[in-house]
């Protein structure tokens, strides 16, 4: 089943969801790169902070929902639509980033060491997968969604840091590999706030799966349990964990 997207909802924590993105582009050494490609664009609003430090280089957006790359287009990113499992580097492409991508792509193992290798000399691949599966915020909702025949995946795919610092350092690579992790504390207000962030991601197949009637049922069970699991400050603020993995290669020139 395709999982389909609200660039809206997404939006809605652009800022806190920006930050690994801004920490991830932060790590890559690029000068002059001749083509940047955006994996996995989403609505195009991090896009155009590649193109704004590489103007000069060709930008590169694809998404395999019809929703992110409209979102894009309307942003004025030309973004192509296309699953990541079918991309292939051009010749030219000279840094890859891929944020918040390949947690829901199941190959994602094969794919990294297999996309390093087409790269030309001197290019960079970095990366950035959430690494919250383990969670209450998740945890719970995977159970809950079993209960209701519904396989939650996404997070429980990715890998350890130490796995992805294996893959991108094969000996025939010779990469310049940097892998690391981080756990953000985001600061959340409002009626029910982890319910509402996992609503614009991580909850995404659920709502796909089920009717209306039955995912409204869903989120009103899950509710009570997730403000058990992140109870409120005195001041209504939720501080929520949300850890990321990142890893950066650097192919020689």
């Amino acid at each position: 089943m395709t999982t389909t997207w609200d660039p809206a909802l997404y939006l809605d924590f652009d800022d806190l969801r920006a930050r690994p993105f801004r920490d991830l582009v932060a790590r890559i050494r690029a000068e002059d790169p001749r083509r940047v490609v955006d994996l996995g664009c989403g609505p195009g609003n991090m896009t155009a902070t590649l193109a704004a430090r590489w103007p000069e280089a060709i930008i590169d957006a694809i998404d395999s929902s019809a929703e992110m790359v409209a979102a894009a287009r309307a942003n004025g990113v030309p973004a192509e639509r296309r699953a990541v499992e079918d991309w292939t580097p051009a010749p030219d492409t000279d840094v890859v980033v891929t944020n918040a991508v390949l947690q829901w792509v199941p190959t994602h193992r094969e794919l990294i060491p297999r996309w390093l290798a087409a790269l030309p000399p001197g290019a960079t691949f970095a990366f950035q997968v959430p690494g919250n599966g383990a969670a209450p915020s998740h945890a719970l909702t995977r159970a809950l969604a079993a209960q209701r025949g519904v396989t939650v995946r996404g997070e429980p795919d990715v890998a350890a840091p130490a796995e992805y610092a294996e893959l991108m350092s094969a000996p025939d690579l010779a990469a310049e590999v940097d892998v690391w992790e981080t756990t953000y504390l985001q600061r959340l207000t409002g009626e029910d706030p982890v319910l509402h962030w996992l609503g614009s991601t991580t909850l995404r197949p659920v709502r796909d799966a089920l009717s209306a009637e039955d995912y409204a049922d869903f989120t009103a069970e899950l509710a009570p349990q997730l403000r058990a699991a992140y109870p409120p400050s005195a001041d209504g603020t939720t501080w929520f964990p949300f850890r990321r993995i990142f890893g950066v290669a650097r192919l020689p020139r």
